[in-house]
């Protein structure tokens, strides 16, 4: 309870300041949701890159800088009249009560699949026309390819097993070759599209998460070509005149690192 205490002193001590910024500060006093969202986006994604890269003390000023910006809509939202904090967290409250009924309620489950399969029916009944409903248009395709496999699995639109996931992933690939083979750039793009469903599908069977796998890649692969530039620069040459082998003896080096 000791800490529970400390924990509500800490959010009422935000609350305060907020309410001084948004009352005194030039800048804090101007903003409005339309202007603070793209930096809730930023700021979204570097909490995302601490995460990755596990550095647990960027990750707790990275969730700092995001319950700011809670605060701050909270804020807004108060001046209208329309919702306050204390909104937002009973909204939050409620709903996690109503779509635990495992939890809150009498309803009994299996596992975690029973779990989001109940999650699913019980959106459904609030009112939404459509499970695909809560996908946000503008998420990156990547993660919104895995979102749509993952609400549709929930209503048991799913393969059964990570094999069959693999069998469709190869002839989805051998669809996109023989588009290839023709020649026609529209078809190729398509079935291209068809091969990245079909792994992030095969993915998610193999708990994996594609988006972090991708990004995971790709800090490997900077790392390694910026070790390549560095050579490259203590050789005194630029890359533009280094020959591919004489490249791919740095880059297995850096893969060696």
């Amino acid at each position: 309870m000791e800490r529970r205490e400390e924990q509500l002193k800490a959010f009422d001590r935000l609350l305060t300041i907020m309410d001084e910024l948004r009352e005194q500060c030039p800048w804090d006093k101007k903003q409005t949701m339309q202007s603070l969202r793209h930096l809730t986006i930023e700021e979204t994604y570097e909490l995302g890159d601490a995460i990755l890269e596990n550095d647990l003390q960027e990750i707790k000023k990275e969730l700092g800088d995001l319950l700011l910006h809670i605060v701050f809509y909270a804020r807004i939202g108060s001046e209208t009249d329309d919702f306050d904090i204390a909104d937002v967290c009973n909204t939050i409250c409620d709903k996690l009560i109503d779509r635990h009924p495992h939890v809150y309620g009498d309803v009994e489950v299996a596992d975690e699949d029973e779990v989001k399969q109940n999650w699913e029916k019980l959106k459904l009944k609030e009112g939404k026309t459509s499970v695909l409903q809560g996908v946000p248009a503008g998420l990156p395709a990547l993660v919104k390819a895995n979102r749509i496999q993952d609400k549709v699995s929930g209503v048991g639109f799913d393969w059964e097993k990570p094999e069959q996931v693999l069998e469709k992933v190869k002839e989805e690939l051998m669809e996109f070759e023989h588009e290839i083979s023709k020649g026609e750039s529209d078809a190729i793009e398509s079935e291209f599209g068809d091969v990245l469903f079909s792994l992030v599908n095969y993915a998610r069977f193999l708990k994996i998460n594609p988006e972090n796998a991708l990004e995971r890649t790709n800090k490997k692969f900077s790392l390694r070509f910026k070790y390549l530039e560095r050579k490259a620069a203590e050789s005194n040459k630029s890359l533009h005149e280094m020959s591919l082998a004489e490249m791919d003896k740095f880059w297995e080096e850096a893969k060696n690192q």
